[in-house]
């Protein structure tokens, strides 16, 4: 059967690409894609882009259409001088999660390294970017690319009529507060951009004929009861305590106006799009990672790769995939590309090979054979917190020679306190969990009072996490971009988590 397959002639040889070639080469990694995999994807749109086209995608998070800001610019400028001095490559390709889904791809890329991208990006982060749950919940594919071209339109025509200095002051504090500008539990409402269009003149319409009844209110004595329960339905209209604190800023803020409104709005929608793919890290690049190992394959096997280009595709695969030891200089992590397709491939052969091991650990999964279906399900209903918890099994462990370490400040040395036995890996595989999910590494700040009938100060808390606190230096930054956006005094109390 494998020599019947290989009778087929290579779709290309050497290293130069042509736009049929790659028409050919998508047209057979689509066959095993759907036919194979059985994935599910959105229509790509493929674009191929210079290394300088790369780097402005680079400093404007890989959007295609993108406001102006002079921190894209520095971060063009950063990315390029390491680029020309040969201390930093470029990816091979960025993926957007729109309908139809934009990959881009280097043109600098040989005919080997486009086969690799297209399968990873075009057909793994597509099909990922489509069924995730939370991608699913929480975005719309198909208004994205509306919305950014509104965006850019909308603060392009503030700073015409505002001025940019203006305009970069208020970006400049949006930009710093992105990070607590989404809503991590509460699922935002998905709108149309006729119907955000609608809703925004709406909006400036109703702050027009009315005034804020909160800037309303007169200082004066208040009985000690009747206070309390003002205070508790101040808290209840304000819906305090609040965590997406550009959200509060937009809506409460005494001194911004309309326009500025909408721009901690745009931020804002913006940082919620990307927030599914901050908690997918591992799972996105993992299924990419397994997808085009998988195709890459396949079409080897087929005949229609090369040795020669399956060989620099394994190199590349390889070196994406590389993680270093713990004690090596170039540590930073655990690489989510490596730990992500060891996953997979784990789940793969416990599906086909399982060990006793396997069939202790997973009695739903081992010796199943159905694969296929045991990732996709993975990859539709996970994100990397719960996927880890579910999946990381003892044999990865090994394999990456994982252990837990406890850091106690109070300690002089640390303590090892997961090994290779049931109990360590089990404590192993829940660490790692922790690692990755964001509401545990994240900081923990919330808008919990504001002082309406006093000085209007702003009252934020910090719930320090293992005792760590807030670094003082962006700290300082924070509450400064924060009482630029309110206008008055902004307080933030840390306290630990037991109150």
């Amino acid at each position: 059967m494998g020599e019947a397959l290989r009778k087929q002639e290579p779709l290309f040889e050497g290293s130069d690409w042509t736009f049929d070639l790659l028409w050919q080469v998508h047209d057979a990694i689509d066959d095993i894609a759907r036919n194979d995999l059985g994935l599910d994807i959105y229509t790509n749109q493929i674009e191929i882009i210079s290394s300088e086209q790369m780097l402005d995608a680079y400093s404007s998070i890989g959007m295609p259409l993108m406001y102006k800001h002079w921190s894209f610019g520095k971060h063009f400028v950063q990315h390029e001088r390491l680029y020309r001095k040969g201390m930093q490559g470029l990816a091979y390709e960025i993926v957007i999660n729109s309908d139809p889904c934009i990959s881009y791809c280097m043109e600098e890329n040989s005919m080997a390294m486009q086969t690799l991208v297209i399968a990873h990006a075009a057909f793994g982060h597509n099909h990922f970017f489509k069924n995730n749950h939370l991608f699913r919940q929480w975005t719309d594919a198909e208004a994205i690319l509306d919305y950014l071209e509104f965006a850019r339109n909308y603060i392009a025509h503030c700073e015409e009529r505002h001025g940019v200095g203006e305009v970069e002051h208020l970006l400049d504090s949006a930009h710093a507060l992105m990070s607590s500008g989404v809503f991590r539990y509460r699922r935002p409402p998905r709108l149309s951009l006729q119907e955000e269009k609608e809703r925004r003149r709406e909006r400036l319409e109703h702050e027009e004929r009315t005034i804020n009844y909160l800037w309303a209110a007169l200082p004066g004595g208040t009985p000690p009861s009747k206070a309390q329960d003002e205070l508790r339905e101040r808290k209840r209209e304000l819906h305090l305590p609040q965590e997406n604190l550009l959200y509060f800023l937009e809506k409460f803020s005494p001194v911004l106006q309309p326009w500025q409104r909408e721009i901690l709005r745009i931020v804002r929608n913006i940082a919620q799009y990307f927030y599914p793919q901050k908690q997918t890290k591992v799972m996105n690049e993992g299924c990419a990672s397994f997808v085009h190992y998988h195709i890459t394959n396949a079409l080897h096997e087929k005949g229609l790769l090369s040795d020669g280009a399956m060989l620099e595709i394994l190199h590349s695969h390889t070196n994406v995939l590389f993680q270093p030891d713990f004690d090596d200089p170039r540590f930073s992590g655990i690489n989510p590309y490596a730990i992500g397709f060891a996953m997979m491939n784990d789940i793969k052969r416990m599906c086909e090979t399982p060990t006793d091991e396997d069939r202790e650990w997973f009695p739903d999964i081992a010796g199943r054979g159905d694969w296929r279906n045991v990732l996709k399900d993975g990859w539709a209903n996970y994100r990397d917190e719960d996927f880890i918890q579910q999946f990381l099994s003892p044999e990865v462990i090994r394999r990456f020679r994982m252990f837990a370490v406890a850091d106690d400040a109070e300690e002089q040395h640390y303590l090892v306190s997961g090994i290779h036995n049931e109990q360590g890996f089990r404590h192993i595989r829940d660490a790692l969990a922790r690692n990755h999910d964001a509401a545990s590494t994240d900081p923990d700040i919330q808008i919990v009072d504001v002082d309406l009938l006093g000085d209007r100060k702003l009252q934020l808390q910090h719930v320090r996490r293992n005792g760590i606190p807030l670094k003082d230096e962006d700290r300082d930054a924070t509450l400064k971009h924060l009482q630029r956006l309110w206008g008055f005094e902004v307080a933030l109390e840390e306290i630990d988590g037991a109150g």
